[in-house]
């Protein structure tokens, strides 16, 4: 991929702050200049970043309807209620769904939990699901990571008795559900102070606010706070504020005290005893647990999740890891197949985003292929297949354009949709999907910015080797965890050599293993090149280059610094 290397020179009044914050934190200025970037312009704002305290998070009975959601839950265990607890077959749904349900049992036997079937009923609140709560006598329906759409859904349980509580993170409609209540900050008339919870996180401050209400101490939450972690990475939600808060603390609670089921998935996918990060539970973590709902249902990754047996979490892990394997051919057959799809359209270059429609695709696998498109082609991506009558797609954005707006443009040909600014869910009628197709991209054209179709390398400041030393990467560390909004920082040195050592490495020769030097430096910097072994030739001839990359810990020699290179270009100077 040709990248464009974009680097804006700091004014000298934003300059002098960056030093000024950085003196009195005893940092580099460097990292006085990350953390202004991010908003963070006292010492004070910068010590609450570096430690995180769960002792911030905000009151949950900000939440409109809260107090609402406590009593209703408070009323339904002392009237021995059956509870049924709801949710998404997603990463996000599921630990959710595990969250509210591993908390409540505690307490009270009478709750079950549910996840729809992706095939047979679809995403979020179904009729199906609704009548299974009937049948068992449900009075009390709590959902998660979806609901707040589901109008006419709710409507029909409401008619049968049955109460819902929606925690929800989505982008609302105009109409609500005739819920209880509706936790959702994302709602007109929201009182909650932050937006952009995980359902996940919702799930968590409705049992902070029971716990809070019925005197159970906080402590009893943290256990929880894996799951937390989990979704907020899996669910690409901004990880500055509360989120960073809950995923601090979680990711805590992953490596020195998982849970039972989650231990089980962390040794399946070899990080036993490693420091786990939010990359790795993008990476290995999230999509096995995903794995489950997109091959056969999602329900197996909750009872993963709840387990307190450690041979039946090592069963449902293995289980779980063969899913994934699957999900892995199907995703790369299916990619493939998209691709030779694309490039067989005449005007396809003439457009800024991609529709593609295959009747035969697999339903879970559709929106990793969106995915892999808005890597490849770096625009907004939708993927169709057929589902009975009607055509199901997922949707993901690049470069920050908003894809649920471009959606929600063409309701009017739709039968339901909804998600976020950089992931969206749609169904449609089958007969619908060529003019869904022409005004999808007409409104991508006609919205997107030059810069959100440029695959732009965004660079945080120029370092030399010798301002990268064993402190730096140390207050360097206290940024994580990484992720949108706080992501990790991007640097670039310029006329950079080969020490000569360098080689390229890998089953098929494709990395480069290198060590270099520069100008100002009397150290020897190794670094990693994955996936760019076209670039060692002009390496090998001692000329500069410039490099771009991030700075991390050596996997194979621990302790140790080591560039993870992300672009090479030849030096300007040469």
């Amino acid at each position: 991929m040709n990248y464009i290397w974009q680097y804006k020179e700091p004014e000298r009044d934003s300059q002098e702050k960056a030093n000024s914050l950085a003196k009195e934190l005893g940092i580099s200025p460097t990292l006085g200049k990350l953390l202004l970037d991010r908003g963070i312009g006292t010492a004070a704002e910068a010590r609450k970043f570096f430690r995180p305290q769960l002792s911030d998070l905000p009151d949950p009975f900000l939440f409109k309807d809260m107090a609402v959601a406590v009593k209703r839950l408070n009323d339904a265990l002392g009237r021995k209620e059956r509870i049924l607890v709801y949710g998404d077959y997603d990463v996000d749904g599921v630990t959710a769904v595990a969250l509210v349900y591993k908390f409540l049992q505690q307490y009270y036997s009478n709750i079950d939990y549910y996840i729809p079937d992706r095939y047979e009923e679809g995403y979020g609140v179904s009729c199906q699901g609704i009548d299974y709560a009937e049948e068992c006598g449900v009075k009390l329906i709590i959902v998660l990571d979806c609901g707040i759409k589901a109008v006419e859904e709710i409507q029909y349980a409401k008619s049968k008795g049955i109460d819902f509580i929606i925690c929800d993170h989505h982008v609302p409609d105009d109409v609500l559900p005739p819920a209880v209540a509706i936790l959702n900050a994302k709602r007109v008339d929201g009182t909650y102070p932050y937006g952009d919870l995980s359902g996940c996180g919702v799930g968590f401050k409705l049992i902070q606010a029971f716990a809070k209400n019925n005197g159970i101490p906080f402590s009893e939450l943290v256990p929880l706070l894996d799951l937390c972690a989990v979704s907020i990475a899996s669910d690409i939600v901004p990880i500055m504020g509360e989120n960073r808060i809950l995923a601090y603390h979680g990711l805590k609670q992953l490596n020195y005290n998982p849970s039972v089921g989650m231990k089980a998935i962390i040794d399946i996918c070899g990080l036993t005893g490693k420091e786990i990060s939010l990359s790795d539970v993008i990476y290995k973590i999230g999509p096995r647990l995903n794995a489950s709902g997109r091959i056969d249902n999602g329900r197996e990754s909750v009872e993963l999740l709840v387990t307190t047996d450690p041979t039946t979490a090592t069963h449902k892990a293995a289980q779980i890891n063969h899913y994934n394997e699957q999900r892995k051919d199907l995703d790369k057959a299916m990619t493939e197949q998209a691709n030779q799809i694309v490039a067989s359209l005449v005007h396809h270059s003439d457009h800024k985003a991609i529709v593609i429609y295959n009747e035969g695709w697999h339903k879970g696998v559709i929106g990793i292929v969106a995915s892999r498109l808005t890597e490849i082609y770096f625009r907004p991506a939708v993927v169709l297949t057929r589902d009975g009558d009607l055509a199901t797609g997922s949707a993901r954005s690049t470069g920050g354009f908003d894809i649920y707006k471009a959606i929600e443009s063409c309701r009017d040909i739709l039968e339901n949709f909804g998600g976020h600014t950089y992931a969206s869910g749609l169904t449609l009628k089958a007969e619908n999907v060529p003019e869904f197709k022409r005004r999808f991209e007409e409104y991508v054209d006609n919205h997107i910015l030059p810069e959100q179709t440029d695959a732009i390398l965004e660079i945080d400041d120029m370092l030399d080797f010798h301002d990268i030393n064993r402190q730096f990467f140390y207050d360097l560390k206290r940024f994580q965890p990484f992720g949108p909004d706080n992501p990790k920082p991007r640097f670039c040195t310029r006329n950079v050599y080969d020490y000569g050592t360098s080689k390229v490495v890998g089953r098929n020769q494709e990395h480069i293993k290198l060590e270099l030097v520069d100008n100002l430096s009397d150290s020897i910097m190794n670094g990693i090149a994955f996936g760019q072994s076209s670039q060692a030739r002009y390496i090998k001839t001692k000329r500069s280059f410039n490099i771009v990359y991030t700075i991390e810990e050596n996997t194979h020699k621990r302790g140790e610094i080591q560039l993870q290179i992300e672009d090479i270009e030849p030096s300007e100077l040469d």
